[in-house]
């Protein structure tokens, strides 16, 4: 089978000739092809080719268009903060939306406007002509939490779902129309998957999260259903106290980061959800033995049972040892 079959199979619950593999790589992989992490994140070009370089070094299932999160609030006008061999910040002190009027005032930016929102399509257009059905192309988007997080502040918002929940839910309504057309930018270049990145929903409790968050992952992970899209939800941290409305979202596959338990995780989000993860990156990726790490993963696959996918809990660190991650290929390939 190739990666990509080998994927479509895992969403569909269909026999495959081994476990898919899908470590999340960014700095990594810009190291594999010795070029700085601001050149990978900045032209779309070096993104393709480390992807394409390190997928085909390490046998991954996939390649993905993921850098960092400021690609939006770039092109919103955000103020962000760039670096040679970093990758790149929002200015937090200097929020675009710091003044809450400015929602008023913002417009949503072409995804294929020439900004840094394109230079992400442009890179899943490359990567499916390069990659052809060998491996499956992976979009990335922003959740609401998250990029409301990027616009406004991570502290401002979190006083907001207590301050002013009406703002809130305006900005993220402005929010998923952006997300939804970058999404459908990336999908029809060629990335059959996006992923979602909301870290910051991982900082709020069920309460909240059921009633701001929730309904606007719902509402973007249907519409993207419709389009044609399969969904990766990436969600950084602890999110132990929401595990039940994430298997509620219907996402094809969900990763989990390694301060859950994949033992918990299926629990909550039942027997049919597809799990990802979730070892430590750091302290059993990067610090441990091909050995460790073979042990590591095959617990985590013992825990998650089937519909499971290899991968570390988050970003596999630019600094971890590749006889490391070949234990994470060794294991997939070895494992149905």
């Amino acid at each position: 089978m190739t990666g990509r079959e080998r994927i479509l199979a895992a969403f569909d619950g269909l026999p495959a000739d081994s476990l898919p593999l899908m470590p999340i790589t960014m700095m990594f992989a810009a190291d594999q092809i010795g070029e700085p992490y601001g050149k990978y994140a900045t032209d779309y070009r070096v993104l393709v080719e480390g992807q394409l370089r390190t997928a085909e070094r390490f046998d991954f299932d996939y390649v993905s268009c993921i850098s960092d999160p400021t690609r939006e609030a770039t092109d919103c006008g955000a103020r962000i903060q760039f670096f040679y061999d970093q990758p790149p910040a929002v200015d937090e002190l200097n929020a675009l939306l710091a003044d809450k009027s400015n929602l008023r005032r913002l417009k949503i930016p072409d995804p294929l406007g020439g900004g840094r929102m394109h230079d992400r399509v442009r890179a899943a257009e490359l990567l499916r002509r390069r990659a052809g059905n060998e491996k499956l192309v992976e979009g990335w988007i922003e959740g609401p939490c998250a990029e409301a997080a990027d616009l406004r502040g991570i502290n401002r918002l979190m006083t907001d779902f207590y301050d002013d929940p009406p703002f809130v839910r305006d900005l993220f309504e402005f929010i998923l129309d952006m997300e939804l057309r970058f999404a459908r930018a990336q999908f029809e270049a060629g990335a059959e998957l996006i992923g979602v990145g909301d870290a910051a929903a991982s900082l709020v409790g069920p309460r909240i999260y059921e009633e701001f968050i929730l309904p606007y992952e719902k509402r973007m992970v249907d519409a993207m259903h419709a389009m044609g899209a399969k969904i990766r939800l990436h969600i950084c941290g602890n999110i132990g106290r929401i595990l039940a409305g994430i298997g509620s979202l219907g996402c094809e596959m969900v990763d989990v980061d390694w301060m859950v338990t994949l033992d918990a995780a299926r629990r909550q989000m039942g027997p049919t959800q597809v799990l990802a993860g979730n070892i430590d990156p750091v302290k059993a990726l990067r610090d441990g033995t091909p050995e460790s790490v073979a042990a590591a993963i095959a617990e985590c696959h013992r825990q998650a049972g089937a519909r499971y996918i290899v991968a570390a809990g988050c970003e596999v660190t630019r600094d971890t040892r590749e006889e490391n991650v070949r234990a994470l290929t060794a294991y997939a390939r070895s494992h149905r």
